[in-house]
């Protein structure tokens, strides 16, 4: 993918987004009197913002790059993560989970576990929240610092720790108020700049009926566009239907998962267990000002949720569909060649003998395939990258083999360098999905409108990272720091520390994102980090909000036990094409899945149903140290419902809850 040309205009449009959101937090500095404010923004913000902030720190990586990435890989399936594995967790936050959360003034999500049941549960609980969020993080920035990468040609990592650092001040000057504010603008340039970029694919390939026939095309063959291995065939509506193809099995759908998994693993432990127990977004809805605010938070971030799916995952569509137009010339981006395996590519062509270079093609691929991926520790070989086209290699062999490409001192040898790095790449037949959205923003917009793409790029990634790092220092500071190592300090004490860990959570963000390079989905890593974290939590959470016998002791072991089930279940499972390593598989390889979504899902179902059944085990054989009246306003049928019948309908949750799942259903239906 050819670097993208800035023009002034999209430099200032820029410039200026990053000089407002740095505004934000020095302008509400001065409102920032205790830790409280800077933790928990004093509970003080209305409905709406909060809303809009909920949606909002879910718009990092995991939404743009991730989703368009997958919309691409699996086809509208990926839609599931919205009407199957958002909503319906969401209206059930809002009637049944928030008036825990809100009415017992815990500050966070593990300050409830400790109500709960008691401070085993809540440490466990935010050291394992704690990771996530720093990961989840790293997600979000690398996938920025991979924009600024492939889209300008800056340097991936001059990015990844400038932009951390504009994250850092306008946190560490505003604190969750200034996060939450700035969340409601980055939603707003998302969308503004996103949709022009979706309107000018659909229009490219000829509409929605002319993408949906290009796509039954790529679906019958899929191998034809390397998408799938050879001999891989699809019925036509593969990605183009949301629930046909999964009626069929994991081998009749690019996902690789079947109903079951879909239903059970993303649509009721993976869902219910990111939207009811994740603190990042839990967070914003307990900023709200009062209970009714805070119930309708998630119902109103729900309605531009549920129609999200046309602006962040037709992209990945639309670029399918491009790839099967050889008229289009475009391509899914291939993965970004270190510079040790530039310099490998460079030697084994000069090396290469003109008169047989089928001959020479292997040992090509395999040095490549070493310098940029490493050494199987298992075989001793190369890990290979997914394969090359050797008619297009040999075609870069025979051009360059003659050329000073070795050289690289001047403009004109840095110039032939990195032409030959882009001819070299685009031979090789695997796909970084996640350059999916950045190639399409450079494919189809111009100065000005390239400005603001990427503006709502950076808006994306950076509200991605500041709310997983304004989570962090609240469960820090509170849950860790305030109850472990400094008790009974100053307020003062404590607003200190969570300016100082909001600087520790940027570095260990940074860290993380040199982890998610070895994934070319960020999808694909933020389910496998959810399924270790959340999955068993929400197993957790069920039991102690809707059964009072669930003791302290059956909910620490069960949690304990269903996270390292998770390690377990990853370590000797992998999906097909994987190399044993951080993907899975490094004890032993007992089951393989057609995909790493297939092996997220089912991961996340083995880790809620060990953790369920060892809580309920457990329990039963231990005694409850707390008594009914200790659990009132805890546990569900010991707690006096909330009356709202003579509110408005448009203000009572369960008339609204009702209204969004139906939406959900036909759009279900539309799409099946």
């Amino acid at each position: 993918m050819q670097s993208a040309q800035l023009g002034l205009l999209d430099y200032a449009i820029l410039a200026i987004y990053v000089i407002f959101v740095i505004g934000i937090g020095f302008a509400l500095r001065r409102y920032l009197k205790s830790s409280s404010d800077f933790l928990t923004s004093g509970r003080s913000i209305p409905a709406w913002v909060t809303g809009l902030a909920f949606i909002s720190a879910n718009l990092g990586a995991l939404e743009l790059v991730g989703m368009a990435a997958s919309g691409a890989k699996y086809g509208i399936a990926t839609c599931h993560f919205y009407w199957v594995g958002a909503i319906p967790a969401m209206v059930f936050l809002a009637i049944f989970m928030m008036p825990f959360y809100y009415g017992s003034r815990a500050r966070s999500v593990p300050e409830y576990l400790k109500m709960r049941f008691d401070e085993r549960v809540r440490t466990l609980n935010s050291i394992a929240f704690a990771v996530m969020t720093v990961f989840a993080s790293g997600i979000s920035m690398n996938a920025l610092a991979k924009l600024l990468n492939q889209l300008l040609g800056w340097n991936y990592h001059w990015a990844l720790w400038i932009c951390s650092a504009v994250v850092l001040v306008y946190v560490l000057k505003g604190g969750l108020t200034s996060a939450i504010y700035t969340e409601v603008l980055q939603f707003f340039m998302i969308v503004l700049g996103f949709a022009p970029v979706v309107y000018l694919g659909l229009k490219d390939v000829g509409g929605w009926a002319a993408m949906t026939k290009l796509l039954g095309g790529v679906s019958v063959d899929p191998a034809a566009l390397h998408l799938k291995e050879a001999g891989t065939s699809y019925a036509a509506n593969a990605w183009t239907s949301a629930w046909q193809p999964l009626l069929g099995g994991p081998q009749s759908n690019p996902m690789g998962v079947d109903w079951f998994a879909m239903v059970f693993g993303l649509g009721f432990v993976l869902s219910f267990g990111y939207w009811c127990t994740n603190f990042l977004v839990v967070q914003r809805a307990m900023a709200a000002r009062n209970m009714g605010a805070a119930r309708r938070t998630p119902l109103i971030a729900a309605v531009p949720k549920m129609l999200f799916p046309a602006l962040v995952i037709l992209p990945g569509m639309i670029a399918v569909a491009l790839m099967s137009i050889p008229a289009k010339n475009y391509r899914i981006p291939p993965p970004a060649l270190e510079e040790k395996a530039i310099a490998a590519a460079i030697a084994a062509v000069k090396q290469a003998p003109t008169s047989d270079l089928q001959a020479a093609l292997p040992d090509i691929i395999e040095k490549v395939s070493g310098a940029q991926k490493g050494i199987n520790s298992q075989t001793g070989k190369p890990k290979k990258l997914v394969g090359f086209d050797q008619a297009k290699l040999a075609e870069v062999v025979k051009t360059y083999a003659a050329k000073p490409i070795e050289k690289n001192q001047t403009k004109e040898d840095k110039a032939l360098r990195a032409e030959f790095t882009g001819a070299f790449s685009y031979t090789i037949t695997d796909y970084d999905y996640d350059g999916v959205i950045y190639s399409l923003v450079s494919k189809y917009c111009p100065t000005g409108l390239l400005g603001l793409a990427l503006t709502a790029l950076l808006a994306s990634f950076m509200s991605g990272m500041a709310g997983n790092v304004t989570a962090f220092n609240t469960v820090w500071t509170y849950d860790l720091y305030q109850a472990y190592i400094a008790r009974n300090k100053s307020d003062q004490h404590y607003f200190r520390m969570g300016q100082a860990i909001t600087f520790v959570g940027i570095l260990l963000s940074i860290a993380c994102a040199y982890f998610a390079r070895n994934y070319n989905n960020a999808m694909d890593i933020i389910q496998l980090v959810f399924g270790f974290v959340n999955a068993p939590l929400f197993a957790t959470f069920l039991l102690g909000m809707f059964w009072a016998r669930c003791t302290g002791t059956g909910a620490f072991l069960g949690l304990f036990g269903g996270i390292g089930s998770s390690a377990l279940f990853h370590s000797l499972t992998l999906a097909i094409g994987n190399d044993p390593g951080v993907k899975g598989g490094y004890l032993h390889l007992v089951k393989s899945f057609p995909s790493e979504m297939a092996q997220n899902f089912w991961l996340a179902s083995f880790a809620f149903v060990t953790c369920f059944t060892l809580t309920v085990v457990i329990s039963l054989a231990t005694h409850r140290t707390k008594s009914d009246a200790e659990l009132k306003g805890l546990v569900y049928s010991l707690t006096p419902r909330i009356k709202d019948e003579q509110k408005a309908w448009y203000l009572r949750p369960a008339t609204l809850g009702l209204l969004l799942l139906a939406a959900c259903v036909v759009l279900n239906l539309i799409f099946r």
